[in-house]
Formats: structure tokens, sequence, C-alpha cells
């Protein structure tokens, strides 16, 4: 017996129409990367700028880095690139910085977007946490 979801999402026409709405009207930022080893942005929604300042077509072709900085947890950015390499789901938090150098806490979740056993893409969803 199918899920409702996946009743609603009885075409690929539908199915990008209902992401596209989702992605585009979530209160958290969510971007999407390829699976190269830098892990370019391929798509970031409007959250993303209010999180961070960058509007997405700056940061399309860059690496998430971009909000790394001197306070950035090494650790976690390790457990990350760990989780990525074995095609894990990742999540954590640290200290990550806006466009204008303010830094903030930033939580996300990391997960990769398969198709059958593929890796096509990961999609990493953010929210700033309590103020530093």
């Amino acid at each position: 017996m199918a899920s409702t979801i996946e009743k609603t999402l009885r075409s690929a026409e539908i199915s990008v129409a209902l992401l596209k709405v989702l992605a585009e009207n979530s209160f958290d930022s969510i971007l999407i990367t390829d699976t190269t080893a830098k892990g370019r942005i391929t798509y970031a929604n409007k959250a993303f700028k209010k999180l961070t300042g960058y509007k997405p077509e700056e940061v399309i072709g860059k690496t998430p880095r971009i909000l790394q900085g001197v306070g950035t947890d090494k650790k976690v950015t390790e457990r990350l690139a760990t989780a990525l390499k074995s095609g894990g789901k990742f999540e954590g938090k640290a200290i990550n910085y806006k466009k204008d150098g303010t830094p903030f806490i930033m939580y996300w979740r990391v997960l990769p977007i398969k198709a059958g056993k593929k890796i096509e893409a990961w999609i990493a969803i953010q929210r700033e946490g309590a103020a530093i």
C-alpha cells in the first residue's frame, strides 16, 4: 500500500512542483551540493540569504566552506567529511560566519539524495542557534 506522500507524488512533474514549493517556502535554509570532492553548491533557497546574508546566486558554484572561519570547530567539519565519504547522514552545530563577518551558531543536517543506491547530490538543512 502506497503512503500518502507516494500517492501525492505520482508524477515527476508533481514531485518537482511540490519540492520547489517546500524548498522556497521553508523557514530553514536549504543548500544542495553536488557529489564532487569539493561539494559545490548547486542550489540555495531564500532562507539561506536570510541566514547568511549571501544571495543564492552569489554562492552557486562555491562550496559551503565560505561560511567557515577561525571559530569553526575543525572536529565538527572532520565529522562531516567522514559522513560524506561514507555516504552517511550528518547532524551538528558549529560557529559559522555571515557575509558581513558576523559569527553565528549554525545547526545543520546533511543528507544524501539517492536515486536507487547512487548518491546524486547532498542536501543541507540549516538554522541559526542561540546567539554567541
